[in-house]
Parts: structure tokens; C-alpha cells; sequence
């Protein structure tokens, strides 16, 4: 299982736009470079976050991103979700049904797969794990964890007023 390094990048990015005033926005140029990214890249990332209703789009010469909504609300899974799409990581293809013992079945009833089951019990439980972290909670733990001088720095770099 892997999820894509878009994941990734729109996570970093929406823990940057948590401090911006509701009345401002972050280009995404900024954040491309700020992160070392592709704008291009990052510009279609950020149209799945838009589309999925996480950030809303500004127009204009100072236009950008910002939240759609507050960072308690945001969760991981919302992001991946929004990224990667609702399809489930594992697909079942059913591949019982070809076995030699199904071959020969009379019944034509569709039968129940216990891997499938167990793979999408655990899928569930994965994304609970994900719908409870928040965006809240990510700046929370990186003000614990970076130091302070580089929070302030990243603060101010996506602050209008460095202009």
C-alpha cells in the first residue's frame, strides 16, 4: 500500500494556510517554492483539496488558497480522500470463484470472501485512525516537536507583511 507523494505535499501545505487570516490567501507559488515543489503539480493537488471543499481558491494578482474550513475540521482522511480518491486500497477480483471447486458448482449464488473482509475491516480502521487526526492537531504537535524559530520562520514566510 502506498498513497502518493501528493498526500504528502497537501499536508504540508494546509498546516501552512492554518495561520493565514480568513481575508488573505497563499499563492500557490509560494507554496511551491517554500516546499520545493512543481507549481504545476502542486496546482492540480490543490484543485482535488478545492473540489473536495478543504480550501477555496482566491482570484486575482493576490489571489491563492486558503481553508475552506477550521483545521479542527480537516482531517488526514479528508485530505487522502480528496488526493487519492473514495475507492478502497484493496480490490478484490473475486478470484475464488474461478477455483477448481467453484468451477464445477451448480449454485450460481455470488459467495462471500473472508480476505476481502478482513482487508476492508482493516482499511476501516485505518481511515478511523486518519478521521481522527486533524489539521488542529498536526500544528499542535508540530509546535511540540520543531523548534520554535522555525515555526515563527514558516509563519512569516506565508505572511503578507514579508512582502
Amino acid at each position: 500500500m502506498q498513497y502518493s507523494v501528493g498526500v504528502e505535499y497537501a499536508l504540508h501545505c494546509l498546516v501552512y494556510l492554518i495561520d493565514v487570516p480568513s481575508n488573505e490567501s497563499v499563492g500557490i507559488k509560494d507554496l511551491a517554492e517554500f516546499q520545493g515543489l512543481s507549481e504545476t503539480f502542486l496546482s492540480k493537488v490543490f484543485g482535488k483539496l478545492s473540489k473536495a471543499g478543504i480550501v477555496s481558491s482566491v482570484s486575482g494578482v493576490k489571489g491563492g488558497y486558503r481553508l475552506s474550513k477550521s483545521p479542527e475540521e480537516i482531517s488526514f482522511w479528508d485530505v487522502v480522500e480528496a488526493v487519492e480518491g473514495p475507492k478502497p486500497i484493496f480490490q478484490c477480483k473475486n478470484i475464488k470463484d474461478n477455483g477448481y471447486l467453484y468451477r464445477e458448482s451448480c449454485c450460481s449464488a455470488p459467495s462471500f470472501c473472508t480476505i476481502n473482509l478482513v482487508m476492508l475491516s482493516a482499511e476501516e480502521k485505518m481511515r478511523d485512525y486518519l478521521r481522527s487526526k486533524t489539521l488542529s492537531w498536526l500544528s499542535e504537535e508540530l509546535d511540540r516537536v520543531l523548534p520554535k524559530q522555525m515555526r515563527e520562520d514558516t509563519r512569516k514566510y506565508f505572511s503578507k507583511s514579508r512582502i
